[in-house]
């Protein structure tokens, strides 16, 4: 047997995957959501992979390919307040991804999906949770609205996690 067959590649079922950039302001959102949901899923076994990319969203279209759920971390300009938290699955997905009113950022969720969509990459189950950004200045620190909405936006990704976990731990009938 070659070394080459004798590797194996292993592709979480679950992928979570933040954008943003963490040093301009609440663009940096993503990464500071996925920290936080990295350190609840410790021991998620392989089947969840954590995933930050800044704003290199289309660098990584090929991380979509063989899993079963997929939610991206955002910045997501929706036409609520700032620290307002939406969720979006389904046909929103869709429908965001070719709004062109949506992009924060170059690399965001919103160019992301709708070259995703395009190219007929989107996983069937696909979810975008974000929180309305309000100061994309330099630096570390988020603003005082999107503090305040990352709770929320956790307890939202850990809901949709969770249940694609006990999703892949039921038994599959013959």
């Amino acid at each position: 047997m070659s070394q080459s067959s004798a590797a194996c590649h292993y592709t979480a079922p679950i992928l979570v995957l933040a954008l943003g950039e963490p040093t301009c302001g609440d663009e940096g959102l993503g990464p500071t959501l996925l920290k936080e949901l990295q350190s609840r899923y410790r021991y998620a076994g392989g089947f969840v992979e954590f995933l930050e990319c800044g704003t290199r969203g289309l660098d990584l279209l090929g991380s979509l390919i063989g899993r079963q759920a997929v939610v991206v971390l955002d910045a997501l300009a929706s036409g609520k307040e700032p620290g307002a938290v939406s969720v979006l699955e389904g046909s929103e997905v869709l429908r965001y991804a070719t709004d062109s009113s949506a992009a924060v950022h170059p690399g965001d969720a919103h160019e992301f999906l709708s070259t995703a969509a395009f190219l007929g990459d989107l996983p069937d189950h696909f979810y975008v949770v974000g929180v309305r950004p309000g100061d994309l200045h330099q630096g570390a620190a988020l603003s005082k609205a999107v503090r305040k909405g990352l709770p929320v936006a956790a307890i939202q990704a850990q809901e949709i996690i969770d249940h694609w976990l006990v999703e892949l731990a039921e038994p599959v009938e013959a």
